[in-house]
């Protein structure tokens, strides 16, 4: 059934199926109208953000029950700025489903530096865009020194010291991962805060100079500052330093993908980069009006990062419980372990997004892979005993290869 007036949030529009609207592509501004049911709204109103959250305005007749907020956008977190660059984050304190992991958004200059540092917690990123150079010693004593671009990732094990700089022209900017979503940015050991507070006598004895060399260190953290562009890695490396026998970066792009008629996966966890014990991920591409399919993560919540696209997503939470969200490029979407969703791309370009969780590696349960290697009999007296014809329909449809995205449908014949 297709719907029956041009504008679907008019009061005569009809759309038993909830198909998905693309308010922000198709410049429609949402109504609470659904299938003769609703009303105008007469009170103040944030049009730009119902856009992005038609599904908020009108959601479908199947969402039902209380659910937590399950989205951000980084556009509304506080931004640091510094020179040279900016931070934003979103933690458990910006969403509080955000439990298991909170992201950073960074945007380093050409030449700037986030400054020497480390962590309670791990730190995993993507590069967004731009080329960036990571320093890191591991507890052996060994340096890692390593120029990445985007898609590559790099992840540091809580305690490990490490540093960013741009380079390159534009610089770069990235998302960090950090594995608990009580984690803040402003929380960071830093080499400037340490040395800021610790008497001229100490530093003395520990470097073996003269404490008046430290009357020109930084009277306070410098975070994020300009510095000058390095050169090539072999130039730069201390002369006899002991190199880490640990890989800490990894190149997820230039991973094979799994190809799907919908769209794409590449996963990386420990299988991949071994390093990476406690973050995993998938990077997503779904095809215009695909689906990355329905599914679960029996190990993990699901914390995504949209870089491309919009989306919508319904999360099933049992217990009756339903919510569909709307994404767009620069949001953050939570899915809690075990409830089942999927991810559709509502508009007419490619979505591109990450899946990141708190695990040594990716898991999910596919719905029809599930469906499929279960006897038919008892699929179809689950969902169709009162339909024998829509029953036998659907099982023989069902496949048992795992198809994580899935194109968008052609058009399928009813069932008599």
């Amino acid at each position: 059934m297709t719907l029956k007036t041009n504008d679907p949030y008019s009061p005569s529009a009809r759309d038993p199926y909830d198909s998905a609207i693309d308010s922000v592509g198709r410049k429609l501004q949402p109504v609470p109208y659904r299938n003769g049911a609703g009303s105008d709204v007469l009170g103040p109103r944030n049009y730009a953000r119902e856009r992005q959250a038609p599904d908020m305005v009108r959601p479908p007749a199947t969402d039902n029950g209380t659910m937590s907020n399950l989205k951000w956008s980084f556009a509304d977190s506080h931004t640091r700025i510094e020179d040279g660059g900016w931070a934003r984050q979103t933690t458990i304190r910006e969403l509080p489903t955000s439990k298991e992991l909170a992201g950073v958004n960074m945007r380093l200059e050409e030449g700037a530096i986030r400054e020497l540092h480390w962590h309670k917690e791990a730190e995993w990123a993507y590069v967004l865009e731009g080329n960036v150079r990571v320093t890191a010693l591991d507890t052996e004593g060994g340096n890692y020194i390593a120029d990445v671009e985007k898609g590559d990732l790099w992840y540091f094990p809580a305690g490990h010291p490490h540093s960013l700089q741009g380079i390159g022209p534009g610089g770069c900017e990235f998302l960090l991962i950090f594995d608990d979503g009580n984690f803040s940015e402003d929380s960071t050991f830093l080499l400037s805060d340490w040395v800021a507070h610790t008497p001229h006598s100490v530093l003395a004895k520990n470097f073996r100079l003269h404490p008046s060399i430290f009357d020109h260190v930084p009277s306070s953290e410098r975070y994020i500052f300009e510095g000058s562009v390095p050169g090539p890695i072999d130039e730069e490396n201390p002369i006899g330093v002991k190199k880490s026998r640990h890989r800490f970066t990894h190149k997820m792009l230039a991973q094979e993908s799994i190809k799907a008629p919908g769209g794409e996966v590449r996963i990386t966890d420990t299988r991949n980069f071994p390093i990476s014990k406690t973050v995993a991920a998938a990077h997503v591409t779904v095809k215009p009006h695909g689906i990355r399919e329905m599914h679960w993560h029996p190990n993990a919540d699901e914390w995504s990062f949209f870089i491309r696209g919009r989306a919508r997503i319904t999360v099933f939470a049992s217990s009756n419980t339903a919510r569909t969200f709307d994404y767009m490029p620069g949001d953050v979407g939570i899915v809690p372990k075990s409830m089942g969703h999927y991810v559709e791309n509502i508009g007419d370009e490619e979505l591109e997004f990450l899946e990141i969780f708190k695990a040594p590696k990716f898991e999910d349960f596919s719905l029809e892979q599930w469906l499929a290697a279960t006897p038919k009999r008892n699929v179809a007296e689950h969902l169709f005993q009162s339909h024998e014809n829509a029953g036998r329909k659907f099982v023989e449809e069902l496949q048992l290869k795992k198809m994580p995205v899935k194109p968008a449908p052609k058009r399928a014949s009813s069932v008599p």
